[in-house]
């Protein structure tokens, strides 16, 4: 079974003569705890090409200490790192678990040991008034082996963050400085030890918005082409698709939505920014795109319908937890597969060489304000459409969808446009939002209908009769509020 938690810390470098200083009078901290040494032996695993290394994550298998097992640290903002753990196991297997939690980046590719360290560590705890353990401070004598590599060997201070404030973290750290301790070169041991591994891919990704951010910030927007900005917000969701991955493989909260949402706003670019890019090129993307958004949307439609149920019969409940769950086995099964490697393998060459056309290199100023008024143009007309079809409900449907298409295509251009490409953002959304209401309340109509085929009790069934009513009651409100909604949206003005 996996633990997770977040992990704050911070590292510093100390010569070999440095002297840990005293760390009484520390914000908060009433006092120090006795010192403890551990003796610690740490097997690093990465593909042949250090792909884990690249993208600032370390997997390790870790003898020795209080929290022997195997140890996966994910990046979590500057300081952070998000730590999932497993039991030891065997010392060459990988716990499928954390193998699941980087296939965004291995895609395939084995495990394998790529170096080892040895670690003297000595462990002073900063304690509260009660207690309870603020903060770590581990001073660490390491011995470092990659590969062929001579062994090296060094010292390091770690401030890990327990229950204290992040000024604690912040006052340890010029206590140390002031010792002698300098600031950490490598965030992590093994990337003192490996050094820069490149990471092309994300390299590329980050290039991409920089010089999009860089242009606008200086005043050079009007040299930036069109094909730089839908190249930029491509390589956004990209991004955003690699970082969500694990957390909904785990079904943390609102992962799977998130990385449906960057899943979505690539198909969008891929549809609305079209004339801009080699049709040829970005053929196979599509079918897939809509693959993956499928099935992280049946996900998704569970999640929303189990917390719009809340107080429902229990054996709703439990039917819709029952299916949440096999949706989500059926959707890790789906991240497991060849599909999906290829898909991101795709996706990363889509930044690195981009599939544009001749049209790309006009100027972004002079031809976004038409995109974005197109994708407004079709959602208008499909929302026109709603009092004519005979489906109205589904017409509303594709009304929402071509509103995200709308949000989107402008969305992308904000960089560029600025206020006016906010203001069809915003109004967009509201369509949006309307809409979605609407389709939510839909679905769980059509829900609520098939569940009432099983209700076992006259109970169970009025209650499902009262949920049913509420949604109409939504459905209902929702569209009354289209319309007011609709006339209050000024569309694009460029």
């Amino acid at each position: 079974m996996a633990e997770r938690h977040l992990e704050i810390e911070q590292k510093y470098d100390a010569a070999a003569g440095f002297v840990l200083p005293d760390l009484d009078g520390l914000p908060g901290v009433a006092s120090v705890g006795e010192p403890e040494v551990h003796e610690l032996h740490a097997t690093y695993f990465d593909t042949p090409g250090l792909r884990l290394a690249a993208a600032r994550i370390t997997l390790r298998r870790r003898r020795g200490g209080t929290d022997a097992g195997w140890h996966l640290k994910l990046p979590a903002g500057p300081d952070g790192k998000q730590e999932v753990r497993a039991p030891l196991g065997r010392p060459l297997i990988v716990p499928a678990l954390l193998a699941g939690l980087v296939a965004a980046h291995t895609r395939g590719t084995e495990l394998s040991p790529v170096a080892t360290l040895q670690t003297r560590r000595t462990v002073v705890r900063l304690l509260d008034a009660d207690g309870e353990v603020l903060a770590e401070v581990a001073d660490d004598l390491v011995t470092g082996q990659g590969g062929d590599a001579e062994p090296e060997r060094w010292r390091e201070i770690e401030v890990e963050l327990g229950s204290g404030a992040p000024e604690l973290l912040k006052s340890t750290g010029k206590r140390l400085r002031k010792a002698g301790a300098k600031k950490a070169k490598s965030s992590s041991k093994l990337g003192r030890l490996l050094g820069t591994v490149p990471a092309e891919a994300a390299a590329r990704r980050t290039a991409a918005r920089s010089r999009i951010t860089a242009a606008t910030s200086n005043g050079k927007a009007p040299s930036i082409t069109i094909g730089e900005v839908v190249l930029a917000y491509l390589a956004e969701q990209a991004d955003a698709v690699i970082r969500f991955d694990p957390d909904a493989r785990m079904g943390e909260d609102d992962a799977v939505h998130r990385m449906r949402v960057a899943v979505r706003r690539t198909r969008s670019t891929l549809r609305c920014y079209r004339p801009v890019l080699d049709d040829v090129r970005t053929a196979q993307l599509g079918p897939e795109l809509r693959w993956l958004a499928q099935a992280l949307g049946e996900v998704r439609d569970l999640e929303v319908l189990r917390m719009r149920f809340q107080g429902a019969p229990a054996f709703l409940l439990d039917d819709l937890e029952s299916q949440e769950k096999a949706a989500y086995r059926r959707l890790n099964a789906g991240l497991k597969e060849q599909r999906y490697f290829t898909l991101l393998d795709d996706l990363d060459r889509l930044v690195a060489d981009p599939p544009f056309s001749a049209a790309a290199e006009k100027k972004a100023r002079k031809e976004l304000p038409g995109f974005v008024t197109r994708a407004w143009e079709r959602m208008a007309k499909d929302y026109a459409s709603i009092k004519t079809s005979g489906d109205p409900d589904t017409a509303r449907h594709e009304t929402r969808k071509a509103a995200k298409r709308a949000r989107y295509a402008a969305e992308l251009a904000v960089p560029v446009l600025g206020a006016a490409a906010k203001r069809v953002v915003g109004d967009a959304k509201r369509i949006q939002g309307v809409l979605g209401d609407h389709q939510d309340s839909v679905i769980a109509m059509q829900h609520l209908d098939a569940a009432g085929k099983s209700a076992r009790t006259t109970e169970e069934a009025f209650a499902l009769g009262v949920l049913y009513g509420n949604e109409q009651c939504e459905a209902e409100k929702a569209k009354n509020l289209l319309s007011t909604t609709w006339s209050r949206t000024l569309g694009p003005s460029f």
